[in-house]
């Protein structure tokens, strides 16, 4: 296979940390993203599952758990909610998710891509969120290449039981595919785990007959002024709870029609990373369905370049939660323990229920994706991120980085959602001397 010269050439693509919490987070340091048409199709043999042999290729480790994994995609529009960003390529909020969960063993389907078609050649395109994001040449991987470990429409296991459900935000500009390794891990330890972009917002996102939509937020360039870049982060938190809620308002309907009515929607958690972490614990405090949430490096205020007084706290950081939140953090500057983030100290002085705070030693803030486990194998194929691999995914081994997020995500449900508690949570673990807590 041939090596892909390394490059630190910034381009005025490249973005600028807005909101550490809200992503690796997100304006571009000159210009709005040039976003390709919805409607348009990339040519690409990416999504495939077959690899070019010109291109590094990376794999997902295998599920940790006793049932193989299925998965199922669902195309929802909500007709009582416009548009809320590009009107104009269509009236209504139109959404993609995902729905993995315990399989049945064995069966002729294949492995699912971790990306679709159009979706992974976008990825890893100038305007997709490897680029923006991670800071990856674009063109240099074969990102439709990397495979799931869940195969489409498998039938449920019959063995598995009822089902605890639990939700995935993914952080801004990335797919609700980018974290696949810790969703088919969840869902091969039994749960049925729904995944869902939050579509102009994230680089791109495929909807059915190949459709592309790609990120639409900024109206013309991004917002410099504080005030402004306040507004959008407000806008955009609001925009993914309403989806995080119509989501929840659809699932009764697909239980009964794709399920068999075997996912349990009494128990219902919900995790997220970066701004899928702040959208997880928002949606709990506006939702009273979510049971249970993680929040991985997501902060919890809408700050506009100044630290974040009264008026910029969330109000789940503001009057905190009755029901358990977990905090994972990273050793990404301004991350870690809750005392260094003014809107995780707000939200765990004022939150009653149960919490915990734990940090991942030698970590970044893309480290509880799939980063951690994918990018150190393409940096040995030559195709390493702009700034580094450290700099991405920090010294943590990936391996072990992989194992600690399972098992606290796992540990946390298993806890809150199902009442088998393996005591992870209660402290520091032989198992992880990676996990710091905090108190």
């Amino acid at each position: 296979m041939t090596a892909v010269p390394r490059t630190r050439t910034r381009t005025h693509h490249r973005r600028q940390v807005l909101v550490t919490g809200l992503a690796a987070t997100a304006v571009l340091a000159t210009s709005a993203v040039p976003s390709v048409a919805a409607g348009s199709r990339p040519r690409s043999t990416a999504g495939t599952g077959r690899a070019r042999a010109d291109l590094p290729i990376a794999h997902l480790p295998r599920p940790t758990g006793p049932f193989d994994v299925g998965s199922t995609t669902f195309h929802l529009v909500d007709r009582t909610r416009a548009a809320p960003w590009a009107p104009e390529s269509s009236p209504y909020r139109e959404l993609m998710i995902s729905v993995h969960y315990p399989a049945a063993p064995g069966g002729s389907a294949p492995r699912e891509p971790q990306m679709s078609a159009a979706a992974a050649a976008h990825f890893g395109g100038p305007e997709g969120a490897a680029a923006l994001n991670l800071g990856m040449t674009p063109g240099t991987v074969d990102w439709g290449a990397t495979l799931s470990h869940a195969r489409r429409d498998a039938p449920v296991h019959p063995r598995a039981g009822r089902l605890p459900v639990v939700l995935y935000s993914p952080g801004l500009g990335d797919p609700r595919t980018w974290n696949t390794a810790l969703v088919d891990d969840l869902a091969s330890h039994g749960y049925a785990v729904v995944t869902f972009d939050h579509t102009y917002e994230a680089t791109e996102v495929e909807f059915p007959g190949g459709r592309l939509a790609t990120m639409r937020i900024f109206d013309g360039a991004p917002p410099s002024d504080p005030d402004a870049v306040s507004a959008l982060l407000r806008k955009v938190v609001a925009v993914r709870v309403a989806d995080t809620r119509f989501v929840l308002d659809r699932l009764p309907a697909l239980n009964r029609t794709r399920f068999g009515d075997v996912l349990d929607l009494r128990r219902v958690g919900m995790f997220g990373h970066s701004a899928g972490g702040f959208t997880a614990a928002q949606a709990m405090h506006d939702d009273r369905r979510i049971r249970a949430g993680v929040n991985m490096d997501g902060q919890m205020d809408y700050v506009g370049g100044e630290l974040p007084d009264g008026s910029r706290l969330s109000t789940v950081a503001l009057e905190g939660l009755d029901r358990p939140l977990l905090l994972m953090g990273t050793e990404s500057e301004g991350s870690g323990d809750y005392r260094q983030q003014p809107s995780w100290a707000a939200f765990w002085r004022n939150t009653p229920g149960w919490k915990a705070n734990v940090t991942l030693t030698g970590s970044r803030h893309a480290s509880y994706t799939d980063a951690q486990v994918l990018l150190p194998q393409l940096a040995r194929q030559g195709a390493e991120p702009g700034d580094g691999l450290t700099a991405a995914v920090g010294t943590v081994r990936p391996d072990r980085a992989a194992a600690a997020a399972r098992a606290y995500v796992t540990s946390f449900f298993g806890r809150w959602l199902r009442g088998h508690d393996d005591h992870l949570l209660d402290g520091p673990s032989g198992r992880f001397p990676e996990m710091v807590f905090s108190r």
